[in-house]
């Protein structure tokens, strides 16, 4: 392609006379990159080009202070790059290698800068910051598929946050407060409770309506006139921070029979909501649903209620916010589900006259569940952690987590989560034992890293505890960052793994199918996207030795330490949530269908904007497997 044809084509040139693309074509240079080729650096002195492909591909690269190469796009022929240092102040944002054979125009800056002068409209478009067209793409997709108000209203609570709702301004009094005037203020301010605290202003107790009926008025050996407020109040009460979800809090408050919680961020009080403030804003299904599986007492009651997660989960795609916040709420509730079928059936043992050896245990969730990203049709991923109790009491915790073990995963089963097709379950020898037998299979897992034994590490390394003694897992994870740190090279294999697999999208820029039976003409917006932005997030925190739960969370963490910047996280949370809208969308579709919710899709059904968000979602996971690669294959250069 000519560069006058390239310049007509392209904006912000395409405007200019035809005077003017005769003098670009006469000014510029041509040069050819080999494959590899570094064009410029990041912070090298600018060149005083502008480069406009004439053939081939060139990677747009970024160096992270953390030392981490990122590739955050690729730039195809008639695109141009290298403008930065010219259009405006600033020197290379990032830098650029060819990534196969690069013919270039080299366009000299100060001919630009003369043009830019009768055409400003060139420095404009230049200055803009264009950072994410997957971004761009997502937000327009969410705003295209909000529905009625009325779906929202529905949703709308299960996204508030106590900051949101609570009481900022919080009356407070100290230990020595006598009661009276406690009951005036209550009173006076229309409030019900109030906080004690002490001198350094920690709370130290509430003092509620209940307490001062229950604890002064009621009882004739009280003496209203002398009593204080040290001597009515409830101490140590419980306390959420402000970012918590509103769901959560109306759960826990009804479970625990709470009508007022403190708010506390680090110590410091911020604020206070009652449970009355919570039912003013609650949703009626989602929060039914949620006390449901709290009274649940049999496992049919638990079908009933993880069949209802689909109505929550179609409110919640209803709202034009984050999707990944949706996705934790699902989480949520299947944690729940999950938990009241774990008590139901060790209920059901006792209760047959099983024995529970009295040993601290944990059941954990591994997989997307350890992550909190769990949809519509997760499968089982669950083990039991022990504490290292004497080889003489095996047989005693055998006899009875055995059986318990068979029943839970069928119980599970029964209430709508398929066993593991890789048998990573409780029921499985593997997936239990005692702290020290996990510890020997990680050992092994980490330092033997067979095939096999990453695909258990990918799984395994995602685990949070839901029902028992999570410290336990706490020094589960201590012993899986010790011997990562001690065996770095696990994480270049992992890597490997990984990369065996990429992106379903051609170099033209077609969704490649699946060509199997069972979903020939489809592609898994799971196994085939998301998955590797999961995996190589995963692989960047754990080399920095970091906890965080969710995937968003970790990239967080990793622009903390300098890995990601702003701007490659971005592109690589933009696409995440992607994947995540069209996932769920899809499995809702299936659900109410009356089919299996997946995460296989045919992307010729969705229309043009949607193939167009779902190609750039790819493309990012793409370079992020990519910049992954070159990353950790330094372990063993």
């Amino acid at each position: 392609m000519g560069l006058i044809k390239t310049l007509r084509e392209t904006e912000p040139f395409n405007q200019l006379p035809e005077e003017i693309f005769t003098e670009l074509n006469q000014s510029a240079e041509t040069r050819t990159f080999p494959a590899q080729t570094h064009i410029f650096h990041q912070h090298s002195e600018p060149t005083g080009f502008l480069y406009i492909i004439k053939s081939g591909l060139v990677e747009i690269i970024v160096q992270t202070p953390g030392g981490v190469e990122m590739i955050v796009d690729y730039r195809k022929e008639g695109a141009f790059f290298g403008g930065t240092p010219i259009f405006t102040t600033e020197g290379y944002s990032a830098g650029a290698r060819a990534a196969k054979e690069s013919v270039c125009y080299l366009i000299p800056e100060p001919l630009l800068s003369k043009i830019t002068e009768n055409y400003p409209h060139i420095t404009d478009f230049f200055n803009k910051a264009i950072y994410s067209r997957v971004r761009n793409l997502y937000s327009d997709m969410v705003s295209d598929h909000a529905q009625n108000t009325l779906a929202q209203m529905e949703a709308y609570p299960f996204k508030k946050r106590l900051s949101e709702i609570m009481s900022t301004k919080v009356e407070t009094c100290t230990a020595d407060t006598p009661v009276r005037d406690i009951a005036r203020k209550m009173i006076q301010r229309g409030i019900s409770a109030m906080l004690v605290c002490e001198e350094n202003n920690q709370l130290a107790g509430i003092v509620t309506e209940h307490d001062l009926v229950a604890k002064v008025l009621a009882r004739e050996s009280s003496d209203c006139q002398t009593a204080r407020a040290g001597a009515v109040m409830t101490p140590n009460p419980y306390t959420m921070a402000p970012e918590t979800f509103m769901y959560e809090a109306t759960t826990f408050m009804m479970g625990h029979k709470i009508k007022h919680m403190p708010i506390l961020d680090r110590e410091e009080i911020v604020g206070i909501v009652s449970l009355q403030d919570l039912m003013k804003f609650r949703s009626q299904k989602s929060m039914l649903l949620i006390g449901n599986v709290s009274k649940a007492r049999t496992v049919e009651d638990l079908i009933f209620a993880h069949e209802e997660i689909v109505k929550v989960a179609r409110a919640l795609l209803s709202e034009n916010r984050s999707h990944i916040e949706t996705m934790e709420i699902i989480s949520y509730i299947h944690h729940r589900i999950i938990q009241r079928c774990h008590d139901i059936v060790l209920d059901e043992m006792k209760r047959h006259g099983k024995v529970q050896p009295d040993i601290r245990f944990c059941f954990i969730i591994m997989g997307s569940g350890g992550r909190k990203e769990m949809l519509l049709g997760p499968d089982q991923d669950n083990g039991f952690i022990y504490e290292d109790f004497p080889d003489e009491k095996i047989e005693e915790v055998d006899a009875f987590f055995v059986p318990f073990a068979e029943k839970l995963v069928a119980a599970l089963a029964r209430i709508g989560y398929p066993r593991c097709d890789g048998n990573v379950m409780v029921n499985n020898p593997l997936w239990r034992g005692r702290l020290k037998d996990w510890q020997a299979r990680v050992c092994d897992w980490i330092r033997v890293p067979e095939a096999q034994k990453v695909r258990y590490s990918s799984i395994f390394l995602d685990f949070m505890p839901i029902v028992g003694d999570a410290s336990l897992c706490q020094d589960l994870r201590e012993i899986v960052f010790t011997e990562i740190r001690n065996h770095p090279i696990f994480l270049y294999h992992m890597m490997e793994l990984d990369f065996k697999h990429k992106v379903p999208l051609s170099l033209i820029g077609r969704f490649s199918l699946e060509k199997d039976k069972k979903h020939k003409g489809k592609l898994s917006i799971k196994q085939a996207g998301s998955i590797f932005i999961v995996d190589c997030v995963r692989m960047f925190l754990l080399e920095k030795q970091v906890e965080a739960i969710t995937t968003t969370e970790r990239i967080d963490q990793l622009v903390k330490l300098k890995v990601f910047n702003l701007e490659t996280a971005d592109h690589i949370k933009a696409a995440f949530e992607a994947f995540t809208f069209l996932r769920l969308r899809n499995e809702i579709a299936m659900t109410e269908q009356g089919q299996f919710p997946t995460h296989y899709l045919d992307p010729y059904a969705l229309t043009k904007n949607e193939q167009d968000l779902l190609k750039e979602a790819f493309r990012v996971a793409s370079k992020l497997q990519d910049s992954t690669k070159r990353h950790f294959s330094k372990i063993v250069g």
